[in-house]
């Protein structure tokens, strides 16, 4: 019987997870098939329980549900527990187990890129959901110097104080962290400015940046913001959101069925499906 898996999102007609996972299932053979879910806020509980009575494999989770979904798993993994954010659900054994793939999924991507974390010191920009999710799994992983930058300064200390990892960081203004932007090696962005229309718009000065430090940007539409095209004149090196993208899937797929999938044929095809999109 060919097994079941979908993301359930509002909206979700966006999403380019179908195509990413459907051209895996073939490639390695699995009779499956993954599905883009409307549920709205309203009827999650409701879809959730519909997709218990069908017996699906797994789903993944996207905005507004990652956080409200929580309540209704059977299990939660602790690093998720941690986030207090799912993104992805496993059906083990008829219970639904819910993991975030999307903390772990960008250290892997940003791992592809560099050799190591545990020596270097990092500036997260943004304390938001995506934010929490890199510095919990960057924290977790064994980074010890992780700063946190925000408008709303209160936000990251929040952050940081919520963290249940051991990490040494300190809560920054961003007129702060720019002028102390030369002691970081690798600066991490974590919020919505300068993602596609807003493509002139970047979350702070590079003045300061070092030449040899590593800019990541989660955003991967447009492939190049503001921000990066900066960076890469200033000499640093830079990665797009697009190997976070790739990786959290990577990391759901193998969770599904046991097999870490081919990151490259992934982003291939999500480069050849951007449009205007997002995940």
């Amino acid at each position: 019987m060919k097994k079941l898996f979908a993301v359930i999102g509002d909206p979700i007609s966006h999403s380019m997870s179908p195509a990413m996972h459907n051209d895996l299932f073939q490639v390695y053979g699995l009779d499956a098939h993954y599905h883009a879910l409307r549920v709205r806020p309203s009827d999650l509980k409701d879809a959730i329980k519909g997709l218990k009575a069908i017996g699906i494999s797994g789903f993944n989770v996207t905005i507004p549900h990652k956080v409200e979904i929580m309540p209704l798993l059977d299990r939660i993994d602790p690093l998720a527990l941690s986030i207090g954010a799912v993104n992805t659900v496993v059906n083990e054994g008829g219970d639904f187990v819910g993991y975030n793939t999307d903390g772990s999924g960008y250290v892997k991507g940003l791992l592809s890129d560099i050799p190591t974390i545990i020596d270097r010191s990092v500036l997260i920009i943004g304390a938001g959901g995506a934010a929490r999710a890199i510095f919990f799994t960057m924290a977790f992983e064994g980074a010890k110097k992780i700063d946190i930058t925000n408008r709303t300064v209160s936000k990251a200390a929040d952050l940081i104080d919520s963290c249940p990892y051991e990490t040494n960081s300190d809560a920054l203004e961003i007129q702060d962290a720019e002028a102390e932007l030369g002691k970081y090696d690798i600066v991490i962005q974590t919020t919505s400015i300068g993602m596609s229309p807003h493509i002139n718009e970047e979350p702070l000065s590079l003045h300061f940046l070092k030449s040899d430090a590593f800019v990541s940007d989660i955003i991967y539409n447009p492939l190049e913001t503001k921000m990066l095209q900066l960076a890469r004149l200033k000499g640093a090196n830079i990665q797009n959101g697009l190997n976070m993208f790739v990786f959290q899937g990577a990391l759901a797929f193998e969770k599904w069925t046991g097999i870490f999938p081919d990151t490259e044929r992934m982003k291939r095809l999500v480069k050849s499906q951007l449009g205007g999109s997002q995940c």
